[in-house]
């Protein structure tokens, strides 16, 4: 068989391994066919999922990507507009599946500093109803934003002005627990405010696969109706489920772990005053670094040579997971330190 040095991964919270507990919850996991709705394992994660989210329904899909994707297209139709922002996942990330998929328009804004888009201009965006312009249907918000936890005041504010205007709210919740832990509230404190939430099994909760779209029962019919179409029909799916309950019922409150890790790592990192090198506070589980008079192509290539693992661009980010420990962190700070001088 194969073996792999281990590498000090700083890519993601997507590159974790499913820890033995949730292997053996995988292994053992009642299965039927979910497409028949008769996956007992399946129907157990969509019932926790909508619990934990405060709502009437859930979805167990493949990856954040489609869970996003089936909001949008069962809140909005052909020729709908959502608003969202510049540096939104759903926006930018996602292959353009809104739009090539659903005929429906993006509208993007930019973000305040705060990861937040700010309503004023939210309410600008909105078009005339008019035959010359698409229908805007949506807002849609990220949290975390670039590793922001979005205030509770302005979901408030955000649900208001969805009410008023006559817009659905979703919620990309990818890092929706990592806000909940910085925040010190429960997850309902944040979902209450919107109609639909993604919820992402596979970053910081650390399953191997999967996300939930949480909603009113409606809507999430209609999403397991277009799910089928998309080909996210899946058949003994509970073994993948399995691994979703694991982690909602263990993983969530050892996100602090991770928390405290990317504290420690830009705490440090900005005690060592390098003229190379800026580094931002980190509020949940990510630390973002941009390099002066050094290529992050070099850094990371140096870095790679010493088994840490990091993605190079114009502002690099460090991502702190359940397979990072204390010493990975001084590692990398030793390492980094080295490659820079």
């Amino acid at each position: 068989m194969q073996s792999f040095e281990r590498m000090i991964d700083f890519r993601s919270d997507t590159v974790t391994q499913p820890t033995i507990d949730m292997r053996s919850a995988m292994a053992s996991a009642q299965v039927g066919d979910d497409v028949y709705g008769e996956d007992p394992t399946v129907n157990e994660l969509e019932a926790l999922a909508a619990r934990v989210s405060g709502k009437e329904s859930a979805i167990f899909v493949a990856s954040g990507t489609q869970s996003n994707l089936l909001a949008l297209l069962v809140h909005c139709e052909r020729g709908d507009e959502y608003i969202v922002g510049q540096q939104g996942h759903t926006y930018k990330y996602e292959g353009g599946g809104a739009a090539v998929l659903g005929s429906i328009q993006p509208q993007p804004l930019d973000y305040e500093h705060d990861g937040t888009l700010r309503l004023e201009s939210v309410a600008s965006a909105i078009k005339p109803d008019d035959p010359h312009f698409a229908r805007t249907r949506l807002l849609c918000l990220e949290n975390t934003q670039a590793g922001q936890p979005l205030p509770i005041e302005y979901l408030k504010e955000a649900g208001d002005f969805c009410d008023d205007t006559g817009l659905s709210l979703h919620l990309d919740g990818a890092r929706l627990f990592n806000a909940s832990i910085a925040l010190n509230v429960d997850v309902k404190t944040i979902t209450q405010y919107f109609d639909t939430i993604s919820i992402c099994l596979s970053k910081g909760l650390g399953a191997p696969v999967g996300s939930v779209l949480c909603g009113p029962q409606g809507l999430i019919g209609k999403a397991r109706r277009w799910r089928k179409m998309l080909g996210g029909g899946m058949r003994q799916a509970g073994i993948l489920a399995a691994a979703g309950i694991y982690a909602l019922e263990n993983h969530i409150d050892r996100l602090q772990e991770d928390h405290a890790r990317a504290t420690k790592l830009s705490d440090t990192l900005k005690a060592l005053n390098h003229p190379k090198v800026t580094v931002s506070k980190s509020l949940t589980n990510m630390v973002f670094l941009s390099f002066k008079g050094v290529e992050a192509s070099d850094v990371a290539k140096k870095l790679k040579d010493k088994n840490i693992l990091i993605t190079p661009g114009k502002s690099v980010r460090l991502v702190t997971h359940l397979d990072l420990s204390d010493d990975d962190i001084d590692v990398f700070i030793t390492e980094l330190t080295a490659a820079l001088n």
